[in-house]
């Protein structure tokens, strides 16, 4: 009966019943509205009071905040929902954790979820999960897979980053998308493998194909030329290549506060986070401490490393700097100091994520707040084309043929 239900759903033009759950600050919502899939969310969850804020104050509606695991398999029947949509907590399988994959009690309400999946009377005929690289080896991950195929399930699996969709944003991240069967994939042939790959998104040859994983000097140069300028994803331009060397920082006070399109102002007009640049550029003391461990990234850069929430209190490889002034020659080889470095700002990470101009921060939420949430948040551009191919029907006339499986997959 939920195979008529679907079927019926997409002749009658209705909408896509979707439950999101660990809903952030509404990346996953923003994916599928960029989709352009014809689906409602019907509900989403999020334990994170900070991040139900943003989500409120963004789509007029505040995810569900209790605790996930004390769903019933009559509570998720009773929304009705075609797809789920989850982006657990990564933290049990980061390389820089103690990768405790289910043991971690982060991991208990994602396996609740799937143990629910067999005892529900409407399975899900869609599923999408996203975490970070390195799920796939975890012992979450074969649970998944596990129940899944018990459920009836057919998969394909993604390694996709923002690289390989013209961001310049080093951002690789694991994706697991699932059809319950009769209904397939367009490309039913790429069934349980592993695709490091987004042609098959698309189908089409001149889709930028290069491979973030492949470090041939061949591969990584045409995956950066395909790639925009961090230029394009800040909020203003530089208005001066002099510095204070004693400071550390740009003489902002020619930089407009009409660039800081992500401040928002409370009633009387004042900016809660600031009218300048200078609480963003980087401290001497970290310079002094983290400078030999910096990324540091330019405007005309056509890369910089993953943001992590923990960004803004900046340690090793928790996100790329900003030269605000061009050295001749680029690099540590020229003083840090000199090159007045600073951190990215909320809404250019937010670009970089690729969310939308209309995405803003409401006043409560303060600067560390914004960062740690962008920080748990997931890239709209590589989303985007995998919703909008989970939830397409396969024609077919439509089916597409490509030259061989080892192209794209990596088992």
């Amino acid at each position: 009966m939920a195979e008529l239900g679907s079927e019926k759903q997409e002749k009658d033009g209705q909408p896509w019943k979707v439950l999101e759950f660990y809903s952030g600050i509404g990346g996953m919502r923003y994916s599928l509205m960029k989709a352009g899939v014809n689906a409602k969310v019907v509900e989403a969850f999020d334990i994170n009071d900070k991040a139900n804020d943003v989500y409120q104050h963004n789509f007029g509606h505040r995810p569900y905040q209790g605790n996930i695991q004390s769903l019933t398999a009559a509570d998720l029947d009773s929304y009705g929902a075609h797809a789920w949509l989850l982006s657990p907590p990564c933290q049990p399988y980061t390389r820089q954790g103690l990768q405790k994959h289910s043991s971690d009690a982060r991991a208990f309400s994602f396996l609740k979820i799937l143990e629910l999946i067999p005892h529900t009377s409407q399975p899900p005929s869609m599923l999408f999960v996203e975490n970070v690289v390195g799920f796939e080896k975890s012992d979450t991950h074969t649970k998944l897979i596990e129940i899944l195929e018990k459920t009836n399930f057919v998969i394909q699996e993604f390694i996709l980053s923002p690289l390989q969709f013209g961001v310049p944003y080093s951002r690789p991240r694991y994706f697991c998308l699932a059809k319950r069967k009769p209904s397939c994939f367009q490309n039913h042939f790429l069934n349980n493998k592993l695709l490091q790959s987004p042609i098959p998104l698309f189908g089409h040859d001149d889709t930028i194909v290069a491979n973030e994983h492949d470090q041939s000097q061949e591969n990584w140069d045409k995956l950066l030329q395909s790639c925009e300028p961090v230029q394009k994803f800040l909020e203003f331009e530089n208005h001066s290549n002099q510095s204070d060397t004693e400071s550390g920082c740009l003489d902002t006070t020619h930089v407009s506060t009409e660039a800081f399109g992500d401040l928002e102002k409370n009633d009387k007009g004042n900016e809660l986070v600031g009218s300048s640049l200078d609480q963003y550029f980087v401290p001497l003391s970290l310079i002094e401490r983290w400078g030999s461990a910096m990324d540091i990234v330019y405007p005309d850069s056509k890369r910089c490393c993953c943001f992590t929430k923990s960004y803004y209190r900046y340690v090793k490889g928790t996100g790329s700097l900003l030269a605000t002034v061009q050295p001749k020659k680029k690099g540590k080889s020229s003083p840090l100091m000199e090159q007045c470095l600073r951190f990215f700002t909320p809404r250019e990470v937010a670009n970089l994520h690729s969310f939308p101009e209309d995405f803003h921060f409401p006043q409560q939420i303060s600067l560390r707040q914004r960062y740690a949430l962008l920080g748990n948040s997931l890239s709209i551009a590589v989303v985007a084309p995998l919703l909008r191919y989970l939830f397409a029907e396969p024609l077919v006339q439509q089916m597409q043929i490509f030259p061989s499986n080892d192209a794209y997959t990596n088992n």
